[in-house]
């Protein structure tokens, strides 16, 4: 699902939607009032798109300089931005990484420094949004932080794995582990990355470093090519963000708590909920397509090569824009939106709590990790207990369909494909704008009032799924399926 950081870069968006020119006046006040935005906002909009003169500096300038001119020069930028955004109170940033280079030099690569960074990164930021909550989205220090976070985190799991035998650790830990020590420097420029400092994308300190050394590139020895693949990312943002421009005035979350949506026929108001639910998400692909840009074009977004030796460019995406577009299934869009978070929470709480031995109640705490990370508005926690609930009918369904001799062979007619999609379609977002409408609500009056004039579809009709599933299964599935599955 979408961050907290992405509400924030969404309002921005939202804001900057009455876009007109002729401003004579050039101060960031009346410019942003011109603009129909709020000066909070254009900062936001401004740095976002900052990156690419910045990415264009480095390199021709820095890329293959002496890596504490280019941690210098990742960290004076991104501190730079920060002040520029939210003036003084940067210092939360900047203190947080401190103390967490601390926590490495002092504890060390030990258990105790991961519960440490654990505590006290998560108790920072949730305190931070207990004394800056509102209402509404607001544009403030916490946005940028929750992204900080969530590095600081990784940095510590990974420093940790580091010192840890080889043959002790998954594939993928070894990628990720950090086996040098990180200077404060280091620690610094990984952090303030100017690419990924506001909304993200997420990446690991090895990836990083990588860049700094000069690796990331698909020609070694000279900069990488990746002009054409971070403007094709850039232009895909920006259609993303004349379609939200031009569709914002018509459909927003302020209309589900107007009168006139509850006067209005019930099919009208799910199919309103629908329609925004897919229109809402467009605010976040906008600020992580132009984001991802930024990143491919300074080189962090090399992924190496594919097996025609075409370099790929996806490692900082966060967005899979054609499966987001065209997949009928909940679990897709979970597959292709924000994938990045989506990736770090697999890596860093989900699989780290395969000791319980259950998956489900690790998925559910990595659910419940993320409501937290993304804020204390009840909104998140019902929001990512739908998602929960609805993973796990959407998996029921599936399995069922599969191995029930009768629901696959009408799901292999040919003819009704279509017709299985439309309904797949309907079905995937009108929940998912339930689901969204708790999210972009928060508080429990907002998003009660709303699931109250549609009756609590959603949990009415995926509670019903999951107490029901189990009988149909067994009038559907023969018994000699069961047992074979269970062999």
């Amino acid at each position: 699902m979408a961050s907290a950081a992405d509400g924030d870069v969404g309002e921005a968006l939202e804001q900057m939607r009455g876009l007109w020119p002729g401003v004579e006046d050039l101060s960031l006040n009346k410019l942003a009032t011109s603009l129909g935005a709020s000066e909070q906002a254009l900062r936001l909009i401004i740095s976002i798109f900052l990156g690419y003169p910045l990415a264009l500096f480095y390199r021709h300038y820095l890329f293959y300089k002496d890596s504490y001119l280019i941690h210098l020069f990742h960290a004076l930028t991104g501190l730079s931005i920060a002040y520029f955004n939210f003036g003084l109170q940067f210092y939360h940033s900047l203190l947080c990484v401190l103390l967490q280079f601390l926590i490495l030099r002092l504890m060390g690569r030990t258990i105790t420094a991961i519960l440490t960074t654990l505590c006290l990164q998560m108790a920072y930021l949730l305190a931070g949004y207990y004394y800056t909550a509102t209402g509404d989205y607001d544009i403030k220090w916490t946005m940028p932080h929750c992204v900080l976070t969530l590095k600081l985190i990784g940095l510590c799991i990974d420093y940790y794995d580091g010192g840890k035998d080889g043959n002790s650790l998954t594939p993928e830990q070894q990628k990720y582990a950090i086996r040098g020590v990180p200077s404060l420097l280091e620690v610094a420029g990984f952090s303030y990355f100017y690419g990924a400092f506001l909304v993200g994308p997420q990446f690991s300190m090895n990836h990083y470093m990588k860049l700094v050394q000069g690796q990331l590139t698909d020609v070694p020895g000279r900069i990488p090519n990746s002009t054409i693949p971070a403007l094709k990312r850039l232009s895909l943002g920006l259609v993303y963000l004349v379609g939200y421009t031009l569709l914002s005035p018509h459909i927003t979350e302020d209309y589900l708590l107007t009168e006139d949506y509850d006067y209005r026929p019930f099919w009208f108001r799910c199919m309103y909920m629908l329609i925004w639910g897919k229109f809402v998400l467009y605010k976040y692909v906008t600020c992580w397509l132009v984001t991802e840009g930024v990143c491919i074009l300074s080189g962090l977004g090399f992924n190496g090569f594919e097996e025609n030796g075409t370099a790929k460019w996806d490692a900082c995406a966060n967005m899979k824009v054609w499966l987001f577009e065209t997949t009928p299934r909940f679990n897709g869009t979970i597959a292709s939106f924000n994938t990045n978070t989506n990736a770090w929470v697999a890596r860093y709480i989900f699989k780290r709590l395969k000791f319980l031995g259950n998956k489900e109640l690790s998925q559910g705490l990595s659910l419940l990790f993320l409501a937290l990370w993304h804020g204390l508005h009840s909104g998140y926690l019902i929001c990512f207990q739908m998602e929960f609930l609805i993973v796990i009918v959407e998996k029921q369904v599936t399995s069922l369909i599969q191995e029930s001799p009768t629901l696959s062979s009408l799901a292999s007619i040919t003819a009704l494909q279509p017709v299985y999609y439309l309904v797949q379609q309907t079905i995937h977002w009108l929940f998912m704008g339930y689901a969204m409408t708790a999210f972009c609500l928060f508080t429990w009056d907002k998003w009660l009032k709303v699931y109250r004039s549609i009756y609590f579809l959603g949990h009415t009709f995926f509670l019903s799924l999951l107490f029901i599933l189990p009988y149909i299964r067994k009038a559907m599935v023969p018994r000699k399926e069961k047992l074979k599955k269970r062999e």
